[in-house]
């Protein structure tokens, strides 16, 4: 059997993984056992970043709905907003309502009246 020499896959797959380790410090961009737990660390915490970047974004939907309900809503709270709209039946996301708050005040208001007609 022919005898295999992996020079040329191993200096593909450390090219491949200096390349991501680019603009890194110090020792970590240039030499391939530390550029590579650097990049797979950085992997780990790109993918955990994801998560919470939908995390505090529905927490920043929220507390925009919440502010404007509040500010128009006259005594209304944002729990007691949300179930009047599930009473309601509408069903408009956060991310949209948010948007709706703060460039569509009417038609928020509108939102509003809705489910306070459900509340009552």
């Amino acid at each position: 059997m022919a005898r295999v020499k992996r020079g040329v896959t191993a200096h593909a797959r450390h090219k491949k993984i200096l390349k991501r380790a680019s603009g890194y410090f110090g020792r970590r961009k240039n030499t391939f056992r530390t550029a590579n737990a650097a990049v797979e660390k950085a992997g780990t915490y790109a993918y955990i970043g994801r998560k919470l970047k939908k995390r505090n974004f529905r927490a920043l939907w929220i507390q925009r709905i919440n502010a404007a309900v509040r500010e128009f809503g006259d005594g209304l709270t944002y729990a007691r907003f949300i179930g009047g709209l599930v009473k309601a039946g509408v069903t408009v996301d956060r991310k949209v309502m948010a948007d709706l708050a703060m460039n569509e005040p009417q038609a928020f208001k509108g939102l509003i009246e809705k489910a306070r007609a459900a509340l009552a």
